[in-house]
């Protein structure tokens, strides 16, 4: 703890669409941050509020009590834990916690990594995008020892509020997978509603305002609905990431002999668009292969 704040000294790895929005919340709620990222351009605005720049994870790590790292891939998960610049490597009786979004497996894997070295683990990805990482308004699924989420659950508050402990290390990837196979066959329902709206010669912005408020009602139709219609395709969670997540849930479902065909098919077909040259752009794109947007 710091002895100046009487909080807890964070590290943050990864400052991304996302991650810029959660560190913020934790540096104004008076947490002494030190960050690093892979574009060092995107930490000025938390260093010019008081933050410190490290030129690796390990040297996040370093007297942390606390550290978060929400980075894109697996790989990339790995390499910012394990790597010989790793946060494992200075990390010393610490908390670490693992907010993207990655495979269950090495989830649990990093759990015994950090256990060999004297820290404590969680597996706790969120859902909500930018707009929910901006206000602070996150879903976190936690996975991991009960003793390591009562130790995170203040620094969490923080950033979202819903907030679950899910289990043992991997659950909260695991169900972090959940919500990513809601949402992708959402999402496919919500650009075939605009798309039939918009063939009928229906004003798809009455369809909206009128179904919203039915069984139809979802934050897929009455956030991502309008940017369709409007034709912003501008990312609170890029198309690239969902492909991401997608191939992880499916291999999840093959290990367990699980058919999903709807996850198959969203996989697919936001593989198309980002061949297209969309990966970058928000999941609401998926509208352009239905001629459901503007």
């Amino acid at each position: 703890m710091s002895e100046a704040t009487g909080l807890a000294r964070i590290g943050f790895v990864g400052l991304g669409i996302m991650g810029a929005h959660m560190a913020g919340h934790l540096l104004a709620a008076g947490h002494p941050l030190r960050v690093t990222n892979r574009s060092p351009d995107k930490a000025r605005p938390l260093i010019e509020r008081g933050a410190v720049w490290c030129d690796t994870p390990a040297a996040v790590a370093a007297g942390a009590d606390v550290v978060i790292t929400m980075v894109g891939h697996p790989h990339d998960v790995e390499e910012v834990w394990l790597g010989a610049d790793g946060v494992l490597a200075q990390a010393r009786d610490a908390l670490l916690i693992d907010m993207s979004t990655s495979s269950p497996e090495l989830a649990q894997r990093l759990a015994r990594a950090a256990a060999a070295r004297g820290c404590r683990a969680l597996d706790a990805p969120v859902s909500g995008g930018e707009l929910g990482a901006r206000e602070a308004r996150l879903s976190i699924m936690a996975g991991g020892a009960p003793e390591a989420f009562g130790q995170a659950l203040p620094v969490l508050q923080r950033l979202g509020e819903t907030i679950v402990h899910t289990g043992g290390p991997g659950n909260g990837q695991h169900t972090k997978m959940c919500n990513q196979l809601l949402i992708a066959s959402t999402i496919m329902g919500v650009c075939e509603g605009l798309a039939y709206a918009r063939s009928a010669g229906l004003d798809p912005e009455l369809v909206l305002h009128c179904i919203g408020g039915g069984a139809a009602a979802s934050f897929q139709l009455k956030v991502m609905g309008p940017k369709i219609v409007q034709g912003d395709f501008a990312p609170g969670f890029m198309i690239e990431h969902f492909v991401k997540d997608l191939s992880i849930a499916l291999a999840e479902a093959d290990r367990m002999r699980l058919q999903l065909p709807g996850a198959a098919q969203a996989r697919k077909l936001y593989a198309q668009l980002a061949e297209q040259g969309h990966a970058r752009e928000g999941t609401q794109a998926l509208a352009r292969l239905y001629g459901a947007a503007a």
